[in-house]
């Protein structure tokens, strides 16, 4: 019983801090400041629910830009050495 009743504590414990952050705009007594912390809880939350940036757009502009570069040595290359 007595394990049950300090797990249940520490559960509460550990979740409350999670809660007060998501709850505190609504005991702000001034609508104003009150909408405006809604409004920073929406924009933070908006934030973690936007995607990561996709890798592929920069592999592809890196393998592009090794592209361009190998074809500059070899150009290079075919320039100094005609078939040596």
């Amino acid at each position: 019983m007595k394990i049950s009743l300090s797990l249940l504590l520490g559960l509460t414990l550990i979740a409350a801090p999670a809660q007060a952050e998501v709850e505190q705009c609504r005991f702000i007594q001034n609508k104003p400041e009150r909408e405006a912390c809604y409004a920073r809880q929406e924009a933070a939350l908006a934030a973690k629910r936007k995607p990561a940036p996709r890798a592929d757009t920069n592999t592809i502009e890196s393998m592009e830009q090794t592209r361009r570069e190998d074809a500059e040595v070899y150009r290079s290359l075919h320039s100094i050495c005609r078939g040596c």
